[in-house]
């Protein structure tokens, strides 16, 4: 049995393989420990399977799962901890982004008694002003709504040991928002800063609307205060209204009947009607996080699987 499992989600990254690969295999080779490397390939439409294929020829320890279709960055990093045998397991991205190099400082913090530690983000230097704005109001959203506490500028480059990679396997929800997730378990956690380092090749497949989606999904997973909220707002607004009935009231009865302005009335119709609108996208986003959970689909479906026994 291995002593480490490094899982590596590949989609679409057929050019950066042997790279990625190269700059691995001397860093493991210098740990004095056992290990294996779990590809999971997310239903790529290039030839990044094919690639890995050849890789495997020249070390054997590689082991390749390649999905039915695309299920998502979050369901691959799953099914690798799923699928690792290894005393710990180290989850990073395969675009190289994720220095290798930082592996033995994970180790180390691993052995000073953290059973998991996070590798976070010194600086955003590398993402647009966009980006980096969206990313710190996410960060301080979730420390401020959310039942957990993430680290900021944590991400999927992770070590766990043993017993948190049993205890995010035990978890069977769909909606995964891994991050999030590793917060969750607890256990002792520690964290390693470093720099993001730029692409090796290839684009990133995350559009903002999509980031944008995503941290819909963190939240959503680890809060319901945006459902909450709602009822408070609601109570706001029903007080106003009775407070301006009133106010209506017992102006008729001093200075008598006025004619209603046309403006304040679709003022107050667009304020509520838009009021009631957005509550009900946000119960609906619950909703159908909801109707996933309950149809219990397989996260995953695998094609093919090489290097397993």
């Amino acid at each position: 049995m291995p002593e480490l499992s490094l899982i590596l989600p590949f989609h679409n990254e057929s050019a950066g393989v042997h790279h990625l690969l190269h700059r691995i295999y001397p860093v493991l080779g210098r740990l004095g420990m056992s290990y294996e490397i779990i590809c999971v390939d997310d239903g790529s439409s290039d030839s990044t399977f094919d690639t890995l294929i050849h890789e495997r020829q020249f070390d054997q320890r590689l082991k390749i799962v390649r999905f039915a279709r695309n299920f998502g960055k979050e369901t691959a990093l799953t099914c690798g901890l799923q699928m690792a045998k290894g005393q710990i397991a180290i989850t990073m991205d395969s675009d190289l982004q994720h220095p290798p190099e930082l592996i033995p400082e994970l180790i180390q913090k691993w052995r000073e008694g953290f059973a998991l530690v996070h590798a976070t983000r010194a600086s955003r230097k590398t993402d647009g002003c966009l980006h980096r704005l969206f990313s710190r109001a996410f960060y301080a959203t979730f420390r401020t709504i959310a039942d957990i506490q993430m680290p900021e500028g944590a991400g999927d480059f992770c070590l766990y040991d043993r017993k948190t990679i049993d205890a995010i396997n035990a978890l069977p929800e769909r909606n995964r928002f891994m991050k999030g997730l590793t917060a969750w378990v607890g256990f002792k956690q520690g964290t390693v800063p470093f720099e993001v380092e730029p692409r090796d090749s290839g684009h990133s497949n995350w559009s903002f609307f999509r980031l944008v989606r995503f941290a819909f999904d963190g939240l959503s997973s680890f809060s319901t205060l945006p459902l909450r909220i709602w009822t408070w707002c609601g109570a706001l607004v029903s007080f106003a209204a009775m407070a301006y009935g009133m106010y209506l009231i017992l102006d008729t009865i001093i200075y008598g009947i006025d004619v209603p302005g046309y403006a304040s009335l679709m003022v107050g119709i667009l304020f509520l009607g838009g009021l009631q609108l957005l509550s009900l996208g946000i119960i609906g986003e619950y909703m159908a996080r909801i109707f996933t959970e309950v149809k219990a689909r397989p996260l995953y479906f695998v094609s093919e699987k090489v290097g397993f026994e």
